[in-house]
């Protein structure tokens, strides 16, 4: 349980937000959840439910709706960032005006900003000024928030370039559902958590193709391969993929109905185009934007990403499906072994 109790403020009253602050309130802390919408933040109040994102979940009632950021953030020295990438500098440039005290800001969102190619740490600490970020955290790994909801065993990690403030956060969220493990990778956290929504889309079209479970294996394990060889470009240590920010993730998002990227490949995989599936979808889908952001790091580190590359066509050139994993199917042949001897070596010179 957590030595102290804190007055807490999420930021974004998603799915992953509110099973976030659940958690939170679970281990007595005060939760302030804010939200832009007034109708769902009265819902939270008056009925302690979220139905849009948790349908049947009941809210414990350490949790508080608000509506107005400068509430929420009155006194708060520690807030969760759960809005979309595509949100985060808008959110951010709001908060950097209300703030009047340094932040500890805990990032739980998975993604990349296109052309900028940064990373969502090196986004806050671009968008928030030194006076007012006391740390940067994030919270990453296999974490559905349909099952954080109901409180089923959850193990994530948290990362920081200050271990002392990833060790605090692990102090607040620890519980016996909500296992919390500390890893000095930030680099490597936040690939593996943004890249294996990339992976997911394409297990969603294998499985929309009909092609079974020795597809979706080898996609699953060649995909692992392809987070590893750009991360460990980008500076990351190679073991944290083969940890719960890395392979952990990599299978619950790739094998679970929950995925919305899972979801999304899916009926890319039956016939949907793109703006249909995201009409569809009525969520955002973070691995459309990172497999963007993916395909220009690729080419910046001039690392191979055969999967990155197909799912790339099929989202914005407009290739048929099936035809890029039949282009994958065809590559020229290698060896399997050829990708672990070469980021080995990198890490060796």
């Amino acid at each position: 349980m957590p030595k102290e109790t804190k007055s807490i403020a999420v930021i974004g009253a998603g799915s992953w937000g509110t099973a976030l602050a659940m958690v939170l309130a679970d281990n007595h802390h005060e939760v302030r959840l804010w939200g832009h919408k007034k109708n769902q933040i009265n819902e939270i109040n008056e009925q302690h439910t979220n139905r849009k994102y948790l349908p049947e979940i009941e809210l414990p009632a350490g949790i508080t709706g608000y509506s107005s950021l400068g509430q929420a953030l009155e006194g708060i020295t520690d807030i969760i960032l759960a809005v979309p990438t595509k949100a985060i500098r808008g959110v951010l440039g709001q908060i950097r005006e209300l703030a009047k005290k340094p932040l500890m800001v805990v990032h739980v969102s998975k993604g990349i900003e296109p052309d900028t190619l940064l990373r969502i740490s090196e986004m806050i600490e671009e968008e928030m000024p030194a006076e007012l970020l006391k740390d940067v955290v994030v919270l990453s790994g296999p974490s559905h928030a349909e099952e954080v909801s109901q409180r089923h065993p959850t193990t994530v990690a948290v990362s920081s370039k200050n271990m002392a403030a990833a060790e605090r956060i692990q102090d607040l969220f620890i519980n016996q559902n909500f296992r919390v493990y500390t890893n000095p990778d930030i680099v490597g956290v936040e690939i593996g958590g943004a890249l294996k929504n990339i992976i997911a889309l394409a297990a969603g079209i294998t499985d929309g193709l009909g092609y079974g479970d020795n597809a979706k294996a080898a996609l699953i394990t060649r995909g692992l391969a392809e987070i590893s060889r750009l991360g460990t470009a980008m500076g990351a240590n190679p073991l944290t993929f083969s940890g719960l920010a890395g392979i952990g993730d990599l299978i619950v998002t790739c094998t679970s109905i929950h995925s919305r990227n899972w979801r999304a490949g899916n009926l890319l995989g039956k016939g949907q185009n793109l703006n249909e599936v995201l009409e569809n979808m009525g969520m955002i889908v973070e691995g459309v934007r990172t497999t963007k952001a993916a395909f220009q790091l690729a080419e910046k580190y001039s690392v191979n990403m055969p999967i990155t590359n197909a799912l790339y066509n099929v989202l914005f050139n407009g290739r048929n499906v099936k035809e890029s994993v039949d282009i994958l199917m065809n590559r020229t042949k290698t060896a399997e072994m050829e990708d672990l001897f070469n980021v080995l070596d990198s890490r060796l010179k």
